[in-house]
């Protein structure tokens, strides 16, 4: 069994253990991934790497947690939900920026994908992290997307394009 000092993990085999190590990789590898991305200018070397890392992160996240869930079905469920939002809005993301499209629905698709990948994390672990066992049950679901949302909005009108100025009308 896999000891991670202050979260109680199932006794449930070799098999869910190395998925557990492996999904424990690939989120702090998307989490940080998914920060340096956001914190570098966009279209940069950093950027562009960073977001590649994050996808390969959130497959990775996604691919052990269906090992887990398959374990643990059905108390996990909604794990497996999230999971699923988290992997179509990377995807999606990523496939916008491949065509060519929009900057925010690229923004968005990413930062939805990194809301429901945090939380995913809290909704499992918040009872039993320190300050956040204090909170009701509701807020693990919500304050993730209360918090990240904002940010989004504020990154996609950041990085709007400037108006048209009419010409040639």
């Amino acid at each position: 069994m896999i000891d991670i000092p202050g979260l109680p993990e199932p006794d449930a085999g070799p098999v869910f253990d190395l998925a557990l190590l492996v999904h424990v990789a690939a989120g702090l590898t998307g989490v940080l991934a998914g920060l340096v991305a956001m914190l570098a200018r966009k279209g940069g070397r950093w950027h562009i790497t960073a977001g590649r890392v994050f996808l390969g992160g959130v497959v990775a996240l996604f691919g052990s947690m269906v090992v887990m869930v398959v374990i643990r079905w059905p108390a996990t469920v909604h794990l497996a939900v999230l999971g699923g939002i988290a992997l179509a809005a990377v995807l999606l993301g990523w496939h916008n920026r491949r065509r060519g499209e929009s900057d925010g629905v690229h923004i968005a698709w990413m930062g939805l994908a990194y809301v429901a990948m945090l939380t995913a994390f809290y909704v499992d672990n918040g009872p039993h992290l320190p300050v956040w066992e204090r909170l009701p049950g509701w807020s693990f679901w919500i304050l993730p997307a209360a918090i990240g949302a904002p940010i989004t909005v504020w990154a996609i009108r950041r990085h709007r394009p400037p108006p048209s100025t009419g010409a040639g009308l």
